[in-house]
């Protein structure tokens, strides 16, 4: 019988056609795969944990939930160099898409906080996600506002008696809508802020913040210098 050679990238050769010198745990050892297929392999559960089911070759039946593996822990994101406390945004998504608003500061949980001013262009405090935003070049005096520590991403949620309760037909339709009442702490929140911005505007600025923006045929963003 002729000389079988061994088949390219392998360690084994072929004694005879389909006799192989070396056997398949042989061959783990010398590859370094055994500490991964034997018995010692795999580490150890903690005593009193819950034993973990092999996973079933089929599909559940149902949408079953189940927990996410999530090995790291969430952080603030970073923000853009292009972003800095003054610096007027475009806002793309949302509500007042489309306005110019002053960048404050970052949140804690990575949003931003900004505002109009409100009595500019309407913008109340609110969060932004920086994604969803256009930085621009143009900048404003923000060094005499004082933030209070109270304007966080707490004071931005709901209270439970502000969330409309659910009720039955008859509350469904009825006619009108019910205001929703800001709190007398935010408007003067609201004041503070923009009393200070404005002092720094002058007429041509405030009408840049009060202007929308928007494109007409032929214009390009990714061509543009904001």
């Amino acid at each position: 019988m002729p000389k079988v050679k061994k088949e390219a990238g392998s360690r084994n050769r072929e004694l005879a056609r389909g006799v192989l010198a070396y056997s398949k745990s042989a061959m783990n050892k010398v590859a370094g795969r055994a500490r991964f297929r034997t018995k010692g392999g795999a580490r150890a559960a903690p005593k009193g944990a819950p034993v973990k089911k092999n996973a079933s070759k089929w599909y559940p039946a149902d949408d079953e939930p189940f927990p996410l593996m999530r090995t790291f822990t969430p952080k603030t994101a970073r923000l853009r160099s292009s972003i800095t406390p003054g610096t007027v945004l475009i806002v793309l998504s949302g509500r007042f898409r489309g306005k110019r608003v002053v960048f404050l500061k970052q949140l804690p949980s990575g949003l931003l906080l900004v505002t109009g001013p409100y009595k500019v262009n309407g913008v109340p405090l609110r969060r932004l996600n920086q994604a969803y935003v256009i930085a621009t070049k143009t900048t404003v005096d923000v060094s005499g506002v004082s933030i209070p520590e109270t304007v966080n991403d707490k004071f931005f949620k709901a209270s439970e008696a502000a969330k409309p309760a659910k009720g039955g037909e008859e509350e469904f339709f009825a006619s009108g809508v019910k205001p929703v009442e800001i709190p007398a702490e935010r408007k003067e929140i609201q004041k503070s802020v923009d009393k200070a911005i404005l002092s720094g505007l002058d007429d041509m600025t405030k009408r840049y913040l009060n202007a929308k923006f928007t494109l007409t045929k032929g214009q390009f963003p990714h061509e543009m210098t904001f």
